[in-house]
This record gives structure tokens, sequence and C-alpha cells, in this order.
């Protein structure tokens, strides 16, 4: 039966709809909770690697409250991945916002970029194991993931083009080209410190990253872009390798 809206009966009483509002404000802080925990465990195992089940030892729920908030698997690892991109945009993006357009802000998410990297070093990072596990599938859970990555790439992209607009580049600096070579030295970092356990590693990334400057950048900008990189905190990290 439909109820006209200015139906008499048509509002719910006062109480009911409190109630209403702590059930759900309740149920979005324990899928808060079991998000945070799947984040954690996909770091570690994959986003393959996440089941219900496992959820529930983690997070001690039953396995029927845990399927309650999502109601597939496939819904559970898209909120692991908007979870994970959300966190990454607090932890590398919008802090690069407080530095000038230009190389100076390039700079700073590159700085913020490599400071997250050093900590999943340890952890692992989804944008990566999630493209090893999704690369050739299709489906929701790729799009998703793959939707995170590129509007990250869109945002790394759009500073190189208006650094290049600023005059800090070279006219005939291409945004496609810097772009592939800043994410491939975080790619490398990745492989050369988490899977061979080398030592400088950041190091390494640190100079590529000068050096895609030195190239692209233009003549009047190379001595500012070099005092930047000294005195730039953003690049001051540090990464344990575990000893084997």
């Amino acid at each position: 039966m439909s109820l006209a809206p200015d139906s008499p009966v048509a509002a719910p009483p006062p109480a009911p709809r409190l109630r209403t509002g702590r059930v759900l404000q309740k149920g979005q802080q324990t899928k808060a909770v079991i998000i945070d925990a799947a984040l954690g465990l996909a770091t570690h195992i994959g986003l393959e690697g996440l089941s219900i089940g496992a959820l529930a030892d983690v997070t001690g729920m039953s396995k029927s409250g845990v399927f309650a908030h999502f109601g597939s698997r496939e819904e559970l690892q898209i909120s692991v991945i908007n979870e994970y991109h959300a966190r990454f945009e607090q932890e590398v993006f919008y802090p690069a916002l407080s530095a000038p357009r230009g190389v100076a802000r390039l700079r700073a998410l590159f700085g913020n970029w490599m400071q997250r990297s050093s900590i999943e070093i340890d952890s692992g990072c989804i944008y990566i194991s999630g493209a090893v596990e999704f690369d050739e599938r299709t489906g929701p859970v790729r799009d998703a993931l793959a939707q995170s990555v590129l509007v990250w790439h869109s945002a790394l992209r759009r500073s190189i083009v208006q650094a290049k607009e600023l005059g800090e580049l070279r006219s005939d600096a291409d945004p496609n080209q810097m772009l592939f070579e800043i994410h491939g030295l975080i790619l490398a970092l990745h492989y050369d410190a988490r899977f061979l356990k080398h030592h400088g590693s950041l190091a390494h990334a640190t100079t590529g990253f000068n050096n895609i400057l030195a190239r692209f950048g233009s003549d009047g900008c190379l001595d500012a872009s070099a005092s930047s990189a000294s005195a730039s905190p953003s690049i001051s990290v540090s990464i344990s390798i575990p000893k084997e």
C-alpha cells in the first residue's frame, strides 16, 4: 500500500526514527571496523585472500554478521579498494596541495608517495598486489582497482602539466612520459626493496626522480629545483628491510 506524502500516517513517529538512526550509526561503525580489518589482511595476503571466514576470525564476529554488511565477497573487495584509495589520498595527495603549483608540488607528491611506500615495503601495496591478481580478469573488482590507480595518475599528471604551463618544465616535455617514468620508480622501489631486499633502494628512487626533473626541467628552473631537492623533507624517509 502506498501512502500520500501528506498523509498523517506517512511519517513514522519520532521514537522509531531515532532508534533507526542509532542502529544505522552502529551498523556503519561495525562495517568500518570490518573494512579496516579486511584492509590489514589484504595488504599481506592480497584481495583474493580475503574471505568472510577469515574476517570473522579477526574481528571476533560470526560469519553471518560479517556477511550481512556486504552481501558478497566481491562487494567486500571493492570496499577495501575504496578504503585504501581514500587513505592514499589523505596521506599522499591532499598534504601536497599546500605546496605551490609546479615542480614544488610535484616533489611533494612524489615525496609523500615515497613516504607511504617506505611503510608498504613491509605491509604491501594494494595497487601493486591487486594489479598482479587482476591483470587478466574482468569485472567490477578489477574496474574499481584500475579506476583508483587512474584517478591517482590523473592527479599526478595534472601537476606535471601545471609545472609545464608555469615554465618550470621544458616546452617539449611529455607529461605522459614523465608520469610513466615516475610511476616506474615506485614499482622498481617495491620490487628492489620488498622482493630482492636490497638496501639503498630509496636512494636510487630519489636519484631517479631528480634525474627525471633534470632531463625535463627548463634551464631556468634547474638550480631552483636542485635547491628544493636538498631542502625537501618529503624525500627524507627510510625503509626498514627485514634481515633474511
